[in-house]
């Protein structure tokens, strides 16, 4: 059934059960409770009317009581007795009420002896060793005479019905309460649990939101303190991600789709103007030309794209080996040299020797990379620095330039692919993508890269990674 697969529904049916576990003991132990107290009373007054008879039975009659009856049997302590007068059975016994107390006496061989008026005619001399029970509605006490042997048994009883009545009553009020305790109890639990679901309701229904498309719904967090206040701030803080990570990969398919759109029309408007007429062999050769750097500009643009897409999914093999950081760093400063000089610009290096574990070639990528901007970026007969040191169990690398700078607008966003603030920057061969692909190399490396950057003095690109 469905009602089972609610989360509200299964606690209610819980709390309902154990609610009710709990009443019935509750009952149970009143009504025992209430039956002990109402028969305790009873059991005291049959005890002292049985004590009554019991006194008259076993002392000499004095000369007043004359109507007291005498029963033939062995005199002196062991074995005498006398019945006691019929005004003290007056007195203690109701003679012609159906609800009060009655006795019967017995010798030891079962004959009646004594009766009151308002004994019930069906009553038997005992042979149970039980001295209190209930026979009906009665509750009897019957006991033998005490001495070395018995002589008499002796019964009193009293007709109950009255308090069985009143016990009754006790009992539907004690579980009438007890269902108005439980209608109360489900209904507040009731209230609880909707309360307590409702956060899960509101997480369902913000998660249904975004799985419809809607990525900027957030949990309305109430309760920042509880488990589920926690979990809202956690989800809150995924879907935050989520949201981001589609806005740039929407971003980047935009910005992929033009960076190959230049390319591709320079491809088409050269073939289609080549195509309408005759032209020379040098034409020809002009545009076939032009095609092949629209087609190289593509293929580079392709290859970083899919770099990228590797990297981003762990596809990219990163190998994991022991190497000296100084020569990696040393022998990608030397392949750069030449250009640099070619620019007319000073490459200083300062390295210590410093190994770490990672992929050498890809990290070489990343300084080559580095360094070209640098030059690219750098004014005439400025300066690169290099420096390589170990800082708090850390390689930390650093590239400086003396170059233009980068706009403080543009600062937080040169990590981002396909950024191109500014527009010096940008050109056939820039698409953007080169420090993204820092970024997710040295990231991959469980290392960070960072940014400073003054206009007109010069940009730092620092490197950490772990040795």
């Amino acid at each position: 059934m469905k009602i089972f697969n609610s989360i509200k529904w299964r606690l209610q049916i819980w709390y309902g059960f154990f609610l009710a576990l709990v009443l019935m003991g509750f009952i149970g132990v009143s009504s025992q409770l209430e039956y002990d107290r109402q028969f305790h009373n009873i059991d005291v007054i049959l005890s002292d009317h049985t004590r009554t008879i019991m006194d008259f039975i076993g002392r000499p009659p004095r000369p007043d009581e004359s109507e007291r009856r005498e029963i033939s049997a062995p005199t002196g302590p062991r074995g005498g007795f006398h019945l006691p007068p019929h005004d003290i059975v007056n007195a203690l016994f109701d003679k012609t009420g159906t609800n009060g107390f009655y006795f019967v006496i017995w010798s030891q061989d079962g004959e009646e002896l004594m009766r009151s008026i308002n004994a019930p005619t069906d009553l038997t001399m005992p042979t149970d060793q039980i001295w209190t029970r209930m026979r009906g509605i009665y509750r009897e006490q019957f006991v033998p005479f005490p001495g070395r042997q018995p002589v008499c048994i002796i019964l009193v009883g009293h007709s109950v019905a009255t308090e069985l009545k009143e016990f009754h009553k006790s009992i539907i009020k004690l579980i009438a309460w007890g269902f108005g305790m439980l209608s109360v109890g489900l209904f507040v639990g009731w209230l609880i649990s909707s309360r307590m679901i409702k956060p899960i309701e509101n997480i369902s229904t913000t998660a249904a939101k975004i799985s419809a498309g809607d990525l900027s719904q957030r949990i309305n967090v109430a309760e920042t303190e509880s488990e589920l206040g926690k979990l809202a701030a956690v989800l809150n803080s995924t879907f935050a991600r989520l949201e981001s990570a589609f806005a740039q990969q929407k971003q980047f398919a935009s910005d992929a789709a033009h960076e190959l759109r230049t390319p591709v029309s320079v491809i088409l408007t050269q073939t289609q103007t080549t195509l309408t007429r005759e032209r020379e062999a040098k034409d020809y050769k002009e545009t076939v030309e032009a095609c092949q750097r629209a087609a190289q500009r593509m293929k580079r643009l392709i290859s970083a794209l899919l770099e990228l897409t590797r990297l981003d999914a762990g596809q990219q093999h990163i190998k994991r080996k022991r190497f000296d950081f100084k020569e990696t760093v040393h022998e990608s400063v030397e392949l750069i040299r030449p250009i640099a000089e070619e620019h007319g610009l000073k490459l200083i290096s300062e390295l210590a020797p410093i190994e770490i574990t990672g992929d050498s070639n890809r990290l070489a990528q990343v300084v080559t990379n580095l360094l070209t901007n640098a030059i690219q970026y750098n004014k005439p007969h400025g300066e690169i620095r290099v420096k390589l040191e170990s800082q708090n169990g850390l390689a930390v690398l650093t590239v400086a330039d003396t170059g233009q700078g980068i706009s403080h607008l543009d600062l937080p966003h040169v990590f981002k692919r396909f950024y191109r603030g500014d527009k010096s920057r940008t050109g056939a061969s820039n698409a953007g993508l080169g420090l993204a692909i820092c970024k997710a190399i040295v990231e991959a490396h469980s290392g960070i890269i960072e940014v400073e950057s003054q206009e007109e003095v010069g940009t730092t690109f620092t490197i950490r990674l772990p040795v």
